[in-house]
């Protein structure tokens, strides 16, 4: 594995073969020079992660390469800009095959891109199955949990608002935050985001209800926060992410979840695992949880859907797809 950094660090684990630090080039030579020693390149495509205007450094990297690139895309923009439609597509054209995590992502990418679509497959995301193991015993219970990075559009104020019309409910609905505020966030706007919705707690009088978990979770303690929760919440506000790595280990979880029609949560809610909701329909959010957490029999149901739609998902299952596309790759380019 390369890591991308913005700057060197001690490396720790003898997975990581290089290091490139954005805009040293280097960095990126050693880097260039050390994959190019492997039989394939899988590459992990996001605008945000690589350096420069719409992460175009990565095209550095994508030309630097002599074998066979597969193009993991992680976002699919359906109105992306110039510049954005621009990058991508040079990224699938240096690609030998190009892998998407949904189906709408597919979709998107041969409708907005120039694309072969014999050379753009889906293979979703990873999880670990999470479905036994000690849970928590300081979350209050009934508890409802949003986590990820921190940052405006994930919605947790329509959350915090969905929840807080619960509070007459016996027991009432507990709501947990976790997850560190964005790193970008924080270097441009501080914890603004985060005071804001405290602010909105205290307002609400839910201080007792809502729980802000800003702490650094390793894996393991994070797999028990997850396994703590009645449902997942996901209120975000995009309604273009095609792929979403807290949603996929929600359902390994057997968790319940209730979503925003995103995507990615549209297609793997579909049999029965979440509910999905308008997005920033506060009333419809309150309702959904109110059915999960108090309807009789009804979480059940959504749990034993959830670790059915978990199956495919899970890292044998996702492995075994990967390496039989890397040997598809390799046989057809034995034989060109």
């Amino acid at each position: 594995m390369v890591r991308l950094l913005d700057r060197w660090e001690p490396e720790r684990s003898g997975d990581v073969v290089s290091q490139w630090i954005a805009g040293d080039g280097e960095s990126l030579s050693h880097a260039l020079s050390v994959l190019n020693s492997f039989d394939a390149v899988l590459l992990q495509h996001e605008y945000g992660v690589f350096g420069g205007l719409d992460g175009k450094d990565v095209l550095a990297l994508v030309d630097g390469l002599d074998v066979p690139l597969l193009a993991v895309l992680h976002t699919a923009l359906l109105e992306p800009s110039p510049h954005q439609r621009q990058i991508l597509q040079r990224v699938i054209e240096a690609a030998a095959m190009v892998v998407v995590q949904s189906e709408v992502a597919r979709r998107r990418i041969l409708a907005v891109h120039d694309a072969d679509p014999h050379a753009v497959t889906v293979i979703p995301h990873g999880a670990t199955e999470n479905i036994s193991g000690p849970v928590l015993a300081d979350v209050p219970r009934p508890a409802v949990l949003t986590w990820g990075l921190l940052s405006p559009g994930k919605g947790v104020e329509h959350g915090i608002a969905a929840v807080a019309r619960l509070r007459t409910r016996c027991p009432a609905a507990s709501y947990i935050v976790a997850g560190q505020t964005h790193p970008k966030v924080r270097a441009a706007i501080g914890e603004r985001y985060r005071e804001a919705l405290q602010a909105q707690v205290r307002s609400l009088e839910m201080e007792d209800r809502v729980r802000f978990d800003g702490a650094y979770r390793d894996w393991d303690s994070l797999r028990a926060l997850v396994r703590s929760a009645d449902v997942v919440l996901l209120p975000y506000d995009s309604r273009d992410q095609v792929s979403s790595g807290v949603l996929v280990e929600a359902v390994a979880s057997g968790r319940p979840v209730v979503a925003t029609r995103f995507p990615h949560a549209e297609e793997l809610l579909r049999d029965g695992a979440g509910f999905l909701v308008d997005h920033g329909d506060v009333d419809a959010m309150a309702d959904a949880l109110r059915r999960t957490l108090y309807e009789p029999g009804l979480a059940e149901r959504m749990a034993s859907a959830a670790r059915l739609a978990a199956a495919p998902l899970l890292w044998p299952a996702v492995g075994a797809s990967y390496r039989a596309l890397v040997d598809r790759v390799l046989a057809a380019r034995a034989v060109a």
